[in-house]
């Protein structure tokens, strides 16, 4: 039996990424936890214990019961979903225009795109072009917000330029034009790269606060980061709970906050937490799909 040898380099680096998953693990473990414990007994958690003291799924009732809660999840869902398929497709098919090599212009572009990317516009100019566009409590103004971010169109450029040009050249003999080649081949062949940049537009549309707290106004359009905020970090119990429950100071009334928030902060995590393994997943496929076969 054979044992492989481990290095010392080897156990280092395994101890230190052990110690930053736990610091990044615990703490939101900690918050399932004190959401899904009963509220007779939260009282007796201690820093971050990772175990429910009792069981109860009162403070999620409350909190999804809450109309805002439920319509700000909504929002947040359209925006995320309309706002990601809509940028990785603007993102992709820029990117396979600016790495055709006979792109008339492509220097001057390039450059322009860079400077736009480097010095971005102040709130103020951003919010009078929203207002002129009437886009103003629109939840459209976010899933158009920054449809294309620069940076991840070169990342989408780089992926695109690995793609073999004889494989371009031999469907155009075949009478395949740029429509046929980019849904045909570039769109199958990139299925990595658009899982990526799809991972990042998500995240950034779903963790989206301060320009959805400028840009839209009203209740029914808000959103949950912009909710999360308010119950979080303004320790805005009337909102959360209720005034009419808060007068009559019932049950619900005399929930800890601490829970509420807490599942609050769980109900506005999980949904983006669920992404990621099936993203990987499929990332993982399509790593292998690449492969060469000899």
């Amino acid at each position: 039996m054979k044992f492989r040898k481990i290095s010392v380099s080897k156990i280092i680096i395994a101890l230190i990424l052990t110690m930053t998953s736990l610091v990044m693990f615990v703490p939101i473990v900690n918050l399932f936890a004190r959401a899904l414990s009963h509220p007779d007994k939260v009282h007796l958690l201690n820093g971050y214990d990772i175990w429910p003291s009792g069981f109860s799924l009162i403070n999620f009732e409350v909190v999804l019961s809450n109309p805002i809660v439920g319509r700000a999840l909504l929002n947040s869902i359209f925006i995320t979903v309309l706002g990601t398929l809509l940028s990785i497709f603007f993102t992709t098919i820029a990117a396979y225009v600016l790495t055709r090599k006979n792109l008339v212009g492509k220097t001057p572009l390039m450059i322009f795109l860079i400077i736009i990317m480097i010095f971005e516009p102040g709130i103020v100019q951003e919010y009078m072009v929203v207002k002129d566009m009437h886009l103003l409590d629109s939840l459209w103004v976010m899933v158009m917000y920054r449809m294309i971010n620069v940076y991840y169109l070169i990342i989408m450029m780089r992926f695109l330029e690995e793609i073999p040009e004889p494989l371009i050249e031999a469907a155009k003999i075949d009478g395949a034009g740029h429509m046929t080649l980019f849904m045909k081949i570039v769109l199958p062949l990139a299925r990595v790269p658009l899982l990526t940049i799809g991972m990042f537009y998500a995240v950034a549309k779903w963790n989206e606060f301060f320009k959805s707290s400028i840009f839209l106004s009203s209740p029914n359009n808000t959103v949950l980061q912009v909710l999360l905020r308010q119950f979080v970090v303004e320790q805005d119990s009337t909102a959360l709970i209720g005034v009419t429950d808060l007068l009559k100071n019932n049950n619900i009334a005399q929930l800890d906050f601490s829970s509420l928030k807490a599942a609050t902060i769980v109900v506005a995590i999980v949904p983006i937490l669920l992404l990621y393994p099936i993203i990987l997943k499929y990332y993982t496929k399509g790593v292998m799909d690449g492969g060469v076969k000899e």
